[in-house]
């Protein structure tokens, strides 16, 4: 089994970007270009290497590897937007690797591509400004779009192999993350499970016991043998089930209006495992919008768009705006939810003011934008 901690320093230490790894800052598929340029490079990587994996390491510095990390991102449905813009897709994961320099709300993003064969890679439609049938390879570190008659050659397998192999995981690199796990989350409850003998799941996290049901908040859940954070926020709140060969996780999102709140089951996560070492993730969108009063929605998403106005005009807040200015995400989430397709553009274009405003009000928006781009890709 691959230790993807230790598989990113072999990737970083090996050479500079290359046909078979690529290396971003950080990565925005939130928009049309950082969406296309993902597709381009997946698409590239893929008709490069169909005989091996390949990868994407997010969170790097270009000029000197320095490993800066980015915010945890746990879409599950990234295939499907891959699937959506590629004929003849390659498999395509992303996970979230943490790093003990890091601080806990950081981690690196390791895209994991694997071609199905000799299969030629192409846009199935047009995305920004690549056009629907283009088809793109590596030269060097660079993705070029290139003819389809071009030869598919098989020249990184016995590198990346070797990458590979020498990032097996060991015991002393599963103890080690187990102590480094439980003295990091020592004030969270740190505990841990091992499955068939083989597979260690750690989890941290706040329980709160909300009419007979137990909920965790400031949940950290990691499988420990491959380093990988398997489910990491600050706000949301988690059911954990247990069995002897599964782990479930059921996640929930207080939303609702103003003083009147409730958990609303968003996404389900089953990770079971089985003999000779494999296991399968399962996730699974759960969630159903509640519905509210559309006068009451109407008077919310006015006030809304008054303190939107005065925050892009540097007007100063009265003290009831900044208290009403916390519920502004959310608010904009519930209205789109309810059929205010604006208010999703309005919360898109939110995001430098918030960000600028204040620290926990810009954490409050990157929560529900996650969960606004978990339901636009189910």
């Amino acid at each position: 089994m691959i230790n993807k901690r230790l598989l990113i320093k072999n990737l970083l230490a090996h050479n500079d970007e290359n046909s078979f790894y690529d290396k971003k800052r950080k990565l925005n598929i939130s928009e049309k270009e950082g969406k296309a340029k993902l597709i381009k490079h997946i698409c590239a990587l893929a008709n490069s290497n169909p005989k091996n994996n390949s990868y994407i390491v997010i969170g790097v510095e270009d000029e000197d590897n320095t490993i800066i990390g980015v915010d945890f991102f746990d879409d599950s449905k990234i295939q499907n937007l891959i699937n959506a813009f590629i004929t003849n897709p390659p498999i395509v994961t992303y996970e979230n690797i943490p790093f003990p320099h890091l601080p806990s709300d950081k981690v690196v993003g390791l895209v994991s591509i694997r071609s199905l064969g000799n299969q030629i890679c192409s846009l199935r439609k047009n995305i920004w400004k690549y056009y629907g049938g283009m088809v793109f390879f590596r030269e060097g570190s660079i993705s070029l779009p290139k003819n389809f008659d071009i030869k598919i050659e098989d020249i990184n397998s016995k590198t990346v192999d070797a990458i590979e192999n020498h990032s097996q995981n060991n015991l002393k690199l599963t103890l080690d993350s187990i102590f480094d796990f439980m003295n990091s989350k020592a004030d969270y409850n740190p505990t841990y499970k091992v499955f068939k003998e083989y597979f260690v799941v750690c989890w941290a996290s706040k329980e709160k016991k909300i009419e007979n049901t137990i909920y965790h908040s400031r949940v950290d859940i990691e499988l420990i043998n491959e380093q990988v954070r398997l489910f990491y926020s600050t706000f949301d709140d988690v059911s954990i089930s247990i069995t002897e060969d599964s782990f479930k996780i059921t996640e929930y999102i207080h939303l609702g209006l103003p003083n009147h709140h409730k958990f609303y089951p968003l996404e389900e996560v089953t990770i079971t495992f089985k003999d000779s070492a494999r296991y399968d993730i399962e996730n699974k969108i759960v969630f159903q919008p509640p519905q509210f009063d559309r006068k009451t929605l109407y008077h919310l998403y006015n006030t809304n768009d008054i303190l939107f106005e005065k925050l892009k005009k540097n007007i100063k807040l009265t003290e009831q705006e900044q208290q009403d200015l916390i519920n502004l995400p959310a608010t904009y989430l519930v209205c789109y939810f309810n059929g205010f397709q604006e208010a999703k553009n309005k919360l898109e274009e939110a995001k430098p003011y918030l960000k600028n405003y204040n620290k926990n009000l810009y954490t409050l928006y990157k929560e529900n934008m996650r969960v606004l781009r978990k339901i636009r890709y189910n």
